[in-house]
């Protein structure tokens, strides 16, 4: 005797070995044998055989019209072989009832399981639904079918173009574009970046690179509400002051100025005066929910998108010629030794004197203009000098608490576009070197550090919270983190420290103003009129979305900025560079921001000059291909190889591989924290 039988909703059939009251063995015809509960027989028989019995039931089921099935059924539930003599004929044999069982089984749609070879037919509108449902999937089939020819054969479908982002870095991966790439793929034996630049789906590296960034961080778009920046409704003193900024010339939003008064007295009251949105936007206002939903402002070479817009921005920058509110920190210190005596601050009206311009006076503002050892025939110049003793004085300060000394052996670089308007990619750019750490930049770097340390220490004293960067040593792998206590920052080398000095660029410090002035407002009662209360639960959701944010826009600075250089050596036609080696092949060239592998290099030392050749680019991967053509110098002990050696390679501008949704296995600056980024930006 045989038996078929139900094995976890696969059909099986055998021989019958043995019986019990709730079970039987069976043998199969591979020879295995098998324990089937008597509740899972469906058919007992003696003739055909098993094979026969599946064969011949498989073939008969696709006979049966479903449609005809579904009108034959009665209404109340029903087991398959009844469906069967209804169907066939009221004597039909074991096949045909086996035909019946396997098409019922396959058209859920049509038939509801009911229970041990029982079935229920499903309603009329049910089944129609369904219909219609299987139909889309059919002709959904085929169109994948015909876009992934399409694209098999160097053509893109307007739908897959149209969501071409989409499909390579967040997909769904149930939609048709994204199996028609996927599918594509495979049939050309190619990478999917490979087959949509084939397919001419991306024709534009920098494009790719914009759009990519776009739809990742600003999938709305980039463009501003109407909006229009409130007044500072507070009645604030003017300033008996004349204060100057020091900035690039593309810079718009003019966060912080400088001035000195009393030299000369002995007692010198330096002061910090940075611009002060805080006054005028109150939290959860409208412009405060579109600078908390950007975060920052995003830099790029020849571009930028900013966290606030532009009508409010120039309502608070601190822009020359206008008397501009300002949260000032004044402190008095003894004009000989420097020690500090005492701070303050104040909310007021400052008059900017001058918007002073880096990029023009690095050349004529120096050491040595400042230290009087080279004439200084140029505007504040005694504030500026004063300004220079007092930065040094301040950084070796830090350098001792630090435990050892600054250095900055690596220039910052400077990318400038002849362009006029938002970037097409192909534009001439040209890259400038500007030295780490110069006179200027040494100023306004202490003057930040120096308020944001004191502001940190008040907040802290008068038992506020703030949004603070710490960092517990110097130690390898112990990186700057953010959070709400006033903790050390070894890097700094000051006790705590805060971001409240970039407030029109920044939301921590927007955040972190709204606290100061609720400080110079309120003083020792201010905990009770500051927005933001200890273990406040927005700040830690103000961190989460900060630093995720920042990541994401430094990472693309760092891409994009990465592609303008490779561009720059495309429009140069430069094919060799010297280069340092760093570490595992990697080298850093010597007068460009690019870091890359070369073929040659994996054995040298840290260190060792080299000569490369660069054998070719790719604009969308930013990879660089490039080979050893000679060491320049003698062997490097590794020990002495780098200044570099231990510290942070922040800012080189390394690829890493272009990260895709489609797997188919085919394929904080200590030297000026406040600086302006070194992409020029407008």
């Amino acid at each position: 005797m045989f038996a078929l039988f139900d094995d976890a909703g696969k059909f099986l059939a055998g021989r019958v070995m043995s019986e019990a009251e709730s079970s039987m063995q069976i043998e199969l015809d591979s020879g295995k044998r098998v324990k089937v509960k008597s509740a899972n027989v469906l058919l007992k028989f003696d003739k055909p055989s098993p094979a026969e019995l599946m064969a011949e039931g498989l073939r008969l089921a696709q006979e049966i019209d479903l449609d005809l099935a579904w009108e034959f059924a009665p209404e109340q539930e029903f087991g398959f072989a009844e469906l069967a003599r209804d169907y066939f004929d009221a004597q039909c044999g074991v096949t045909h009832q086996a035909a019946a069982l396997f098409r019922l089984f396959e058209a859920p749609h049509y038939f509801r399981r009911a229970g041990k070879g029982q079935f229920k037919k499903a309603p009329e509108d049910i089944v129609k639904a369904a219909l219609l449902g299987i139909e889309r999937k059919r002709q959904q089939a085929l169109q994948i079918e015909a876009w992934a020819d399409e694209l098999a054969a160097g053509r893109c479908p307007a739908p897959i173009q149209d969501q071409i982002y989409k499909v390579l870095f967040k997909p769904d991966k149930n939609g048709p574009e994204y199996k028609a790439v996927v599918e594509a793929t495979k049939r050309a034996h190619k990478a999917p970046l490979d087959l949509l630049k084939d397919a001419g789906a991306i024709s534009s590296a920098y494009q790719f690179h914009w759009k990519r960034f776009l739809f990742e961080n600003f999938p709305k778009g980039v463009g501003f509400p109407a909006l229009q920046a409130p007044a500072i409704k507070d009645e604030l003193p003017l300033a008996a002051v004349q204060a100057f900024s020091i900035d690039d010339s593309a810079t718009t939003e003019i966060d912080d100025a400088l001035s000195v008064q009393g030299l000369g007295s002995g007692t010198v009251v330096f002061g910090v005066h940075i611009a002060a949105p805080g006054l005028a936007i109150a939290p959860d206002s409208p412009v405060d929910k579109v600078a908390r939903e950007r975060l920052s402002t995003v830099y790029m070479p020849g571009w930028k998108i900013t966290m606030l817009p532009d009508e409010v921005v120039q309502a608070y920058t601190l822009i020359e010629g206008r008397d501009c509110p300002a949260v000032s920190l004044y402190v008095t210190m003894d004009e000989a030794t420097l020690e500090i005596k005492g701070s303050e601050t104040r909310l007021e009206r400052v008059p900017i004197a001058a918007n002073l311009r880096h990029d023009k006076l690095d050349g004529i503002i120096t050491e040595a203009s400042l230290s009087g050892e080279a004439p200084s025939g140029y505007a504040f110049a005694p504030e500026l000098a004063f300004a220079f003793r007092l930065a040094r004085h301040l950084k070796a300060q830090r350098e001792v608490v630090r435990g050892k000394p600054e250095t900055f052996n690596r220039p910052d670089y400077n990318f400038r576009l002849d362009n006029s308007g938002e970037p097409s990619g192909s534009e001439p750019v040209s890259i400038v070197t500007r030295q780490r750490g110069t006179a200027l930049d040494l100023i306004v770097a202490e003057a930040m550090i120096l308020a944001n340390s004191t502001w940190g220490g008040w907040l802290n004293e008068l038992g506020l919270p703030g949004i603070y960067r710490s960092q517990a040593s110097l130690a390898p792998g112990i990186k700057v983190r953010m959070g709400t206590k006033a903790l050390p920052h070894a890097g700094m080398g000051v006790a705590q420290y805060t971001w409240a000095t970039s407030p029109l660029r920044r939301y921590v410090d927007m955040v972190n103003q709204w606290q100061i002035i609720a400080c110079a407002r309120h003083g020792r009662t201010a905990a009770l009129a500051a927005p933001f209360k200890p273990k406040d639960a927005q700040l830690f959701s103000i961190i989460s979305g900060f630093d995720a944010a920042y990541s994401a826009y430094n990472g693309f600075q760092s891409a994009i900025e990465r592609y303008w250089t490779l561009r720059y050596l495309a429009q140069q036609g430069i094919t060799e560079l010297t280069a340092s080696v760093m570490k595992e092949g990697l080298v850093r060239a010597d007068e460009l921001p690019l870091v890359f592998k070369a073929l040659g290099c994996d054995s040298l030392p840290r260190g060792t000059h080299v000569r490369v050749r660069i054998t070719g680019c790719d604009e969308m991967t930013l990879d660089v291909h490039a080979s050893l053509i000679e060491r320049l110098d003698a062997d490097v002990p590794v020990a002495e190889a780098s200044a570099d050696e231990g510290e942070d390679d922040e800012g080189s501008t390394v690829s890493g591989p272009l990260t895709l949704a489609i797997d188919l296995n085919d394929s904080d600056t200590v030297a000026n924290p406040e600086a302006p980024t070194p992409t020029t930006s407008p």
